[in-house]
């Protein structure tokens, strides 16, 4: 990319930025929701059905919970992590266009 890596760092940033701008307008405009979930959130390291925590190296692409003794891929673990992550508090912003519409009107 750039021999400069402050600098690539703040282009890319700059590009994710636009994205989560462009994402934001599109659900504004088609009625959507938007959810943004802190990016730290340890999404893959939580089980899904019991919500014990455990340290994984990413190397590993299966998550065996030894307190419920589910064993699931670990994407699909992130990913029912992350819906449900709305319900348990763990988001950062919604965006909602029935607000935006009442406050046109």
């Amino acid at each position: 990319m750039l021999k400069n890596h402050k600098l690539a760092g703040a282009i890319a940033d700059g590009g994710f930025y636009e994205f989560r701008r462009q994402l934001a307008y599109k659900c504004e405009w088609y009625g959507s929701k938007l959810t943004l979930i802190d990016p730290w959130y340890p999404s893959s390291q939580i089980c899904s059905k019991c919500g014990h925590r455990q340290k994984m190296p990413l190397n590993k692409r299966q998550y065996d919970c030894p307190n419920c003794h589910v064993s699931i891929d670990r994407d699909l673990n992130a990913a029912i992590n992350l819906e449900n992550a709305e319900s348990f508090g763990r988001v950062s912003l919604v965006m909602e266009r029935s607000r935006k519409i009442q406050a046109r009107n």
